[in-house]
């Protein structure tokens, strides 16, 4: 009789702790989804905002069309549905490389760049990259702590069970952005 209630007792302790990891991965995946959602609203506001600026660019700089038609385009792929975060950021490091060449080329207009349209423009799209930069962190801080729970003995094998799978990292391959800037004097 002892050892009924001692194997019942066992049953009741492993079976409470599968179930403490099973809704502790879940919760872990809804910050991931809920974090991924973040970053999209961002990005969708980004990429709102560059029809404009692209507009407002084109009054001034008629014979740039190369650099413009570079931004429609890059912007067209990354607002294009069904990608994985990896793709997004690949894409969205191409869009912010026809930026950097859209920003580079407005210098080269004083009277754009006293525009007022233009600066408002430039201040919103550095504001949201701003906040996208701040939701990747949020975003990769819980995917890197979903895959160490995915990962992680013995919490490993109730992923498995309910094929848990690991997140994508949301990164950077803007090979500028790992470079230490240039200061000359």
């Amino acid at each position: 009789m002892l050892w009924v209630v001692i194997a019942i007792v066992l049953v009741l302790i492993i079976g409470g702790w599968a179930v403490a990891q099973y809704n502790a991965l879940v919760r872990l995946r809804n910050l991931v989804q809920e974090a991924w959602h973040q970053i999209d609203t961002e990005l969708q506001r980004r990429h709102d905002l560059i029809p404009n600026l692209v507009e407002t660019v084109k009054g001034y700089a008629k014979h740039e069309r190369e650099t413009l038609e570079a931004v429609t385009a890059a912007r067209a792929a990354a607002v294009a549905p069904g990608s994985s975060p990896a793709e997004q950021a690949q894409q969205e490091n191409v869009l912010t490389q026809a930026l950097g060449k859209l920003f580079a080329l407005a210098e080269a207009y004083p009277d754009l760049k006293a525009n007022q349209n233009f600066l408002q423009l430039q201040t919103e799209l550095t504001n949201t990259e701003d906040r996208v930069a701040a939701g990747r962190r949020f975003y990769n801080a819980n995917v890197r702590e979903l895959n160490t729970k995915i990962e992680t003995f013995p919490t490993s094998i109730i992923a498995n069970m309910f094929k848990f799978v690991k997140a994508e990292y949301f990164e950077t391959q803007d090979p500028t952005a790992r470079q230490a800037p240039s200061v000359q004097f």
